[in-house]
């Protein structure tokens, strides 16, 4: 893979009339990766994607596909991405076949090469033995072939804005599948306000909040780096959190403490002193330890603790 950023955002604004859609985002995302691109209905997702796109320009800072500034792209440079709108149109009349030649043949794919990548895009969908028209297809079954019609033109970036959405688990399922085969074959970039569906096919996320990029990573690292100040401790009798709560309530490490029956979960600023000293507090309170661990965050504690709420 090449190492120019596949999409790469910096002081990305968008206003519409007094109404800030994207304020000042910075984002980088690297070629070969499924980057989730998460966060709740209105925080802006449809608009990046909009912009990036080609289908609407910035009000200031920058946006680059594949090494080029979107609003100077040539046709060349978006014959190399593929993109499905959160409600992608069909021709009815049309089967899944020959919608596929139809949009081929909009890239100007001559007819050897159209032939073979509309077989092996139709089974890759779940679709080659379909024959009935697209009017008839069911919501999961459009959706596959709106990811197949985006990829027609083997882009090298492709861009799916909610695809899974009002979709039912099987759905669900299967367009995540179909998703998680192109790693390391294109870059997929998708906006989604599904925790799950990021969970399981992304290799990173950027979430977005009113506009703003509040976290850009790994998943396994921005969940490892949320998770890293945390600590679990439970403890034997009854009382006794409460009386390991009174001592350790002073610490100038202890940012957060909540308790729950014998459990105590806490947040602290300084981890060292924190393993040092809550073991030591314990045993001069003559309390038997059953548990003392740092504790490990979802991706939903995350969004939750970054934004204020579950993505709706």
């Amino acid at each position: 893979m090449t190492d120019v950023p596949a999409i790469e955002l910096r002081g990305l604004t968008k206003v519409f009339r007094n109404t800030v859609a994207l304020d000042h985002v910075d984002l980088v995302v690297r070629a070969g990766t499924v980057f989730g691109f998460l966060g709740r209905n209105g925080a802006g997702k449809t608009t990046a994607l909009r912009i990036l796109s080609g289908l609407a320009r910035p009000t200031a800072g920058t946006a680059r596909v594949l090494g080029h500034d979107v609003t100077q792209a040539t046709d060349a440079v978006r014959a190399r991405i593929g993109f499905l709108p959160d409600v992608p149109g069909f021709y009815p009349w049309m089967t899944a076949r020959e919608y596929l030649e139809f949009a081929g043949r909009l890239f100007g794919l001559d007819a050897a090469t159209l032939d073979a990548r509309a077989r092996a895009l139709l089974e890759m969908a779940g679709l080659a033995s379909v024959t009935t028209q697209v009017g008839g297809f069911s919501r999961g079954m459009k959706q596959r072939l709106g990811i197949a019609q985006a990829l027609i033109n083997a882009p090298s970036l492709l861009m799916l804005d909610e695809p899974t959405s009002a979709l039912d688990p099987i759905g669900r399922r299967e367009v995540l599948e179909m998703v998680a085969s192109l790693r390391g074959r294109t870059t997929v970039f998708f906006s989604t306000h599904i925790l799950a569906d990021v969970e399981r096919v992304c290799d990173a996320v950027a979430i977005l909040e009113r506009g703003r990029v509040v976290a850009s990573a790994g998943i396994a690292e921005l969940t490892a780096r949320a998770s890293a100040n945390r600590l679990i401790v439970e403890v034997e009798g009854d009382g006794a959190a409460a009386s390991i709560e009174r001592r350790l309530a002073e610490r100038p490490w202890l940012k957060s403490l909540e308790t729950v029956d014998r459990t105590l979960r806490m947040t602290v600023s300084d981890l060292p002193a924190a393993q040092r000293e809550i073991p030591a507090a314990i045993s001069d309170a003559g309390v038997a330890l059953r548990r003392f661990e740092i504790g490990e965050l979802s991706l939903e504690d995350v969004f939750v603790e970054l934004v204020g709420g579950p993505p709706q």
